[in-house]
């Protein structure tokens, strides 16, 4: 990778004053009103598991609960690294990861056991089988409760939502937790406790042998598959400026979550209603299969568009001198951010990788704000202003970063983007102007996006370097 930075050279990358390039943050909250609601959110969502635990522990045993857990834990770690490695252009921060996953885990299925129960009881009052409390009533307010998380989350914190991949990594981490503890119930009441009451522990263990082939191995995407149909719908409306579409787009995800939920519980009870076994595996094979498959690819097709954005919006930029052309063609996969991190390590050790690192996470966050700020996801004065503080936060941010790679490789020349060509530093000590080459010097050389309206920032200082801003 070229040793190739904007603006001028690694010694004035230093932070400007307050007020030029670090706005003040616009109605953040300090003290006790920002520490406040989260010490109230964090109490209550360990009281729900606790109290999740108690339950769980009064009905089933703690021998039933403890082999419930194990069991139902294993494919729990598989799983959510799964949602990490979709999530790696932009990570979300765990803290929000770990709020969708105990939300699901403790709130969700609390309520959702309760309106089941009760649903449960009034049916066999009125004579309805209750079969059909898996068909009507549990999609809908276990679907209801698995979102409601990530909806406050969006509610509360919408800057942290970028676009569908964030919704579907989001809805799922909810439905994570949710099929975990359900899966706790099942595996420790249903299979162990059931099998012991029955025959003893060898039948017990057994049971949840089999439960685990069929709820965890064949069975185990479901909750997040159907939620994640939600979590499309939350994506698409933090992306878009339409208010129609910002509150259809969650509805129709929510309900696609329902249908998709119902029709799969509804499978079971067909072919024992009517004794067709092959109505469970036709259903399975040839349509939830399937399902799953085609939202996995979408799901990827759209992490890659998340590097594609990168290359779309930063051009902007580079011709205002805040980007060199190689940074931004090397952030445009993941292939050349692994590059670009391990030419930092080279010429810069650990640290130099870690500040690549972060430095990528910033520029794909201030190509994401950009995009946001050219759909216009945010019309009002205020949010604008939120907005432009931001964006001025990030720039800073990310010249902090180049400080610890920028300028370390021996064996690349000086080079310093000013936002048309570059100021090459020779060996007589003369800087010259040089063109930029039509393909950037990256570890994969590309073709740069076609070229932006011109995007101008904030009047920087100058400094000793003539017409070069001294950031």
């Amino acid at each position: 990778m070229a040793d190739v930075s904007p603006g001028g050279p690694p010694d004035s990358y230093a932070v400007a004053p307050v007020g030029i390039f670090q706005p003040d943050p616009v109605g953040r909250k300090t003290g006790w009103r920002r520490w406040l609601p989260m010490a109230l959110v964090i109490s209550g969502l360990a009281l729900a598991a606790v109290g999740m635990l108690f339950y769980l522990g009064f009905n089933i045993g703690i021998t039933g609960l403890i082999i419930g857990l194990v069991a139902a834990f294993l494919p729990v770690p598989l799983l959510v690294a799964s949602f990490l490695w979709l999530d790696r252009y932009e990570p979300e921060p765990v803290r929000y990861l770990a709020f969708c996953f105990v939300w699901g885990a403790a709130v969700a299925t609390a309520v959702a056991l309760l309106v089941n129960t009760v649903t449960s009881i009034w049916f066999e009052k009125w004579g309805l089988p209750d079969a059909l409390v898996a068909v009507l009533v549990a999609p809908f307010i276990e679907e209801s409760m698995k979102a409601l998380g990530p909806v406050l989350l969006s509610w509360r914190r919408r800057s942290e939502w970028s676009g569908i991949t964030d919704g579907i990594v989001y809805c799922g981490m909810s439905a994570l937790g949710f099929a975990m503890v359900e899966n706790v119930l099942y595996l420790g009441g249903h299979g162990y406790r059931s099998g012991v009451e029955e025959y003893g522990p060898a039948t017990g263990l057994q049971n949840v042998f089999l439960i685990f082939i069929v709820r965890i191995l064949f069975t185990g995407f479901a909750h997040p598959l159907f939620t994640s149909m939600t979590g499309i719908g939350l994506g698409i409306a933090a992306r878009s400026g339409d208010r129609r579409v910002r509150w259809l787009a969650p509805l129709a995800g929510l309900l696609l979550a329902m249908i998709l939920h119902g029709t799969f519980n509804l499978l079971p009870t067909l072919s024992v209603t009517f004794a067709q076994p092959l109505i469970m595996l036709y259903g399975y094979l040839g349509f939830m299969v399937p399902f799953f498959f085609a939202v996995v690819g979408f799901a990827i097709a759209l992490r890659a568009w998340e590097g594609r954005l990168t290359e779309r919006v930063l051009p902007l930029y580079v011709r205002t001198g805040w980007f060199s052309p190689p940074e931004v063609a090397a952030l445009g996969s993941l292939g050349r951010r692994h590059s670009a991190r391990q030419w930092a390590k080279r010429v810069a050790g650990p640290v130099g990788a870690k500040a690549m690192r972060d430095f990528q996470f910033a520029a794909t966050q201030l190509a994401l704000l950009r995009d946001g700020m050219q759909r216009g996801l945010r019309a009002r004065p205020f949010e604008q202003q939120v907005d432009t503080a931001e964006e001025h936060r990030l720039l800073v941010e990310l010249q902090n970063h180049r400080v610890a790679f920028n300028g370390k490789d021996p064996t690349a020349p000086q080079a310093f983007w000013d936002g048309v060509n570059y100021q090459l530093l020779f060996p007589d000590g003369v800087a010259r102007t040089v063109s930029a080459p039509e393909s950037p010097v990256v570890p994969v050389p590309v073709r740069l996006a076609p070229a932006h309206p011109y995007y101008p920032p904030p009047p920087p200082p100058y400094g000793p370097w003539g017409n070069w801003p001294q950031r």
